[in-house]
């Protein structure tokens, strides 16, 4: 297997398009960054990705009869680029058959919460509202469902009693720069292994070879 091939879909201002870009252009991430692909066009991670000079798909959902019209151009772009892995990092879109069946296995997203507690847009918000003590980030597959996929890595956060949403957030966005590179690393070292829902990550090919 060559070098990975990574198309990020992202709506917004792109932290952690930013954080996998700075990875890979710092060498902690084995891979290509080869696409952008977001549903607005003047968004900050639409500039992001032009600075880091990564090509860019940007269009206006309005512009097509559905859903799956879109997607539909965007799954043939995804293969003329021969892309290996879609990361979701902030994609507001449901996606829908067309692109989550032919990337079943090859599609992951980055969640502020510890799934399998507060799905959906408002993770942050919920966890803090519900007077949990730990929340987190999930990276984990994504199988068509809200939130829902197998997880592969997830990282614990304790909530402090002086908590707002604002500083709350501050640390889940810090710790999901950290934990997406790292799980894209584990998947371009091909150590993660689905089986069902269950998500195997084996041991570095260096660390067996030490033995």
């Amino acid at each position: 297997m060559g070098q990975l091939r990574i198309a990020v879909f992202a709506s917004g201002s792109g932290s952690n398009f930013q954080a996998v870009a700075d990875a890979v252009r710092g060498g902690r991430l084995e891979a290509e960054l080869a696409l952008l692909v977001s549903d607005r066009p003047q968004s900050k991670v639409v500039e992001r990705a032009k600075q880091a000079e990564v090509p860019v798909f940007a269009f206006s959902p309005k512009a097509y009869d559905s859903r799956e019209a879109y997607e539909t151009e965007i799954l043939q772009l995804l293969r003329e680029k021969e892309i290996d892995l879609i990361v979701l990092a902030g994609y507001m879109r449901i996606l829908t058959p067309v692109l989550v069946e032919p990337f079943y296995g090859r599609m992951i997203n980055v969640h502020p919460s510890l799934l399998p507690a507060f799905p959906g847009i408002k993770g942050i918000a919920q966890a803090l509202e519900y007077g949990v003590k730990v929340t987190g980030v999930t990276v984990h597959y994504v199988d068509g469902g809200l939130d829902s996929g197998p997880i592969i890595a997830q990282r614990a956060l304790e909530i402090r009693e002086d908590d707002t949403v604002e500083s709350l957030t501050e640390r889940v966005h810090a710790a999901e720069h950290e934990l997406l590179p790292l799980a894209i690393g584990w998947i371009a070292e091909d150590r993660v292994t689905l089986e069902g829902r269950l998500v195997r990550i084996s041991e570095p090919q260096t660390a067996k070879a030490a033995e």
